[in-house]
């Protein structure tokens, strides 16, 4: 028969063992990731192969695997595959895809017009790339170009369509980013981000009421929206600012409201 103390020992017993295994398990899980690099790395080293350096560095800036994304290993990996090599049809776009997240927008540029010199139409994406990375310093003309490229290939890609009426809203081509945005929404009628872009540009061209309904469509579809979802939406970017994102597009969404109807009941006074 089994006294307290008994009892109690084998309780204290099985705490210790089970708080024992969770420190493992959180040690395995802290330092697994640096440890697969290292091990990457040294495979690397022992058999060198611009494939396979390319191959890893695309496994480390998947944002669809989070527990192995790490955005400094996949510039290494990239870097060695360009080395090993230069041949290689998409490393130049990557490692332009790398430079742009960190905010290096004059190498981002030169990785991906270099890309583009290399392979052109082969790489379609490439022309969304340039046109991203335009967009983002300024160069809103030559960014919408791109874009408009791009979709020559992929004529129903939303984010292509958003992303050119984002730049054409920068530019004041008001009634382009609405029509390109209508266009849109016939085969994405749901889409947020095609939705939100739609109601600024109907706003800036002063079609306050017409603006309101998209405005509204957007607010109720970026309320559904998910840290996956924002991870789809925007492949390659660190999935630990998954919720930053949706928290920050859902604001953004929000204030269009407000704005709307603020212009609409002004305009009854």
């Amino acid at each position: 028969m089994k006294t307290r103390m008994g009892i109690n020992l084998n309780s204290r017993v099985l705490l210790s063992v089970a708080l024992l295994s969770a420190a493992v398990l959180m040690l395995t899980l802290l330092f697994r990731l640096p440890i697969q690099i290292a091990y990457e790395k040294t495979m690397l080293a022992i058999s060198p192969s611009g494939e396979k350096a390319y191959e890893y560095g695309v496994r480390h800036f998947n944002a669809q695997r989070s527990s192995e994304y790490e955005i400094s290993a996949a510039e290494y990996f990239f870097d060695r595959a360009l080395t090993l090599d230069p041949s290689l049809l998409y490393v130049h776009h990557e490692l332009a895809r790398i430079y742009f997240l960190r905010g290096d927008f004059f190498d981002a540029l030169m990785q991906i017009n270099t890309q583009i010199a290399q392979h052109g139409d082969s790489t379609p994406n490439s022309y969304y790339m340039r046109g991203l990375i335009e967009g983002y310093v300024g160069d809103y003309e030559d960014s919408a170009k791109d874009y408009t490229y791009f979709l020559k290939f992929d004529p129903y890609d939303w984010a292509g369509m958003n992303d050119e009426a984002w730049v054409l809203l920068k530019a004041k081509h008001f009634q382009e980013a609405a029509e390109l945005t209508a266009k849109g929404l016939k085969y994405f009628p749901q889409n947020p981000w095609l939705l939100n872009n739609n109601a600024i540009a109907l706003y800036e061209l002063g079609e306050i009421k017409e603006a309101e309904a998209p405005a509204e469509a957007a607010a109720v579809a970026a309320a559904k929206l998910t840290d996956a979802d924002w991870l789809h939406a925007y492949p390659g970017n660190d999935p630990q600012v998954a919720s930053e994102g949706v928290a920050q597009f859902k604001a953004a969404a929000a204030k269009n409201i407000h704005m709307i109807e603020v212009a609409l009941a002004s305009s009854t006074l």
